[in-house]
């Protein structure tokens, strides 16, 4: 059997968004979404390509990276193969050489499946474990109740109100009306929609992008954030149950986000929308060449 690791041409990335997509599943630990590779494509198809990983054997596509950042891989596999030998042995092997280009040499992480058994190769070489997140779910067999803010489904002409409620929300975000188009004409976006939510005075007061992975699947929030401005009136909440809406409309089984764990007041707003915590995860990281 052969494995092969490649970084794939803007035309191969559908394949890798069709895998993310067919891989997520309501059981499933928190792992890389097709509405990551997504929020990615702001920086356009072409870095898109560059910073994805995949891993093949025979033909079958077992495995898809994110370079989320220059050290750090966002890494899930096909379901079946999570306890895959001599897969978790090259991803282990991959991730480990900076020759093999995947990460540099020096400090780096790697997210991947809590139940995946590269996990267990990784600690086996010494890679640590890094601050805990928190993944929320909200399941949405249910009506999401009304957020009590007008919410506006961004086009092209409202990009500019959407990108500018982000930079007021993220400090030091680049988040430009050419990112947002960028973004709106890759693949993964097709299923996905930007909200903004206004206040009484039809003000923008915050923002988020949801990203389906198809009916009957879960879909993702990201990103949420409120405007600087306006925070501390339950505007978090009500994008968020607007988020878990529109999500359910796509045909989405269940919404997920994953948060800092230090970020109490962010665990708790997803929790006023409905979302229950979920264990902790943990990247793996390295700390040596």
């Amino acid at each position: 059997m052969t494995m092969v690791i490649r970084v794939p041409e803007v035309d191969e990335l559908p394949e890798a968004v069709a895998a993310l997509r067919e891989w997520q599943h309501d059981r499933a630990p928190m792992q890389l979404h097709p509405g990551d590779l997504g929020w990615y494509g702001r920086w356009g198809a072409d870095a898109t390509a560059s910073a994805v990983r995949t891993w093949h054997r025979d033909g079958r596509l077992l495995a898809v990276g994110l370079l989320d950042g220059p050290a750090l891989l966002r890494l899930t596999t096909a379901p079946d193969v999570r306890q895959d030998e001599e897969l978790a042995r090259r991803l282990a092997d991959d991730v480990s050489a900076p020759e093999r280009g995947v990460l540099p040499g020096g400090r780096v992480n790697v997210e991947a499946p809590a139940d995946a058994r590269v996990q267990d190769l990784l600690a086996e070489a010494g890679w640590s474990t890094d601050e805990p997140w928190t993944p929320l779910r909200r399941d949405l067999t249910d009506p999401v109740e009304d957020p009590g803010l007008r919410i506006r489904t961004t086009g092209p002409r409202s990009a500019p109100v959407r990108t500018a409620v982000h930079r007021a929300a993220f400090d030091g975000s680049t988040f430009t009306d050419d990112r947002w188009h960028a973004m709106a004409t890759g693949a993964p976006y097709a299923d996905a929609r930007c909200l903004v939510a206004h206040d009484e005075r039809d003000v923008p007061v915050a923002a988020v992008t949801v990203w389906s992975a198809g009916p009957g699947r879960p879909g993702l929030l990201e990103p949420m954030g409120v405007h600087r401005d306006h925070r501390g009136r339950g505007h978090g909440r009500a994008i968020t149950l607007a988020a878990a809406a529109a999500l359910r409309e796509l045909g989405s089984s269940s919404a997920l986000v994953c948060t800092p764990s230090a970020l109490a007041g962010a665990v708790a707003t997803y929790r006023s929308a409905g979302f229950r915590p979920e264990p902790e995860v943990r990247d793996r990281c390295r700390d040596t060449p």
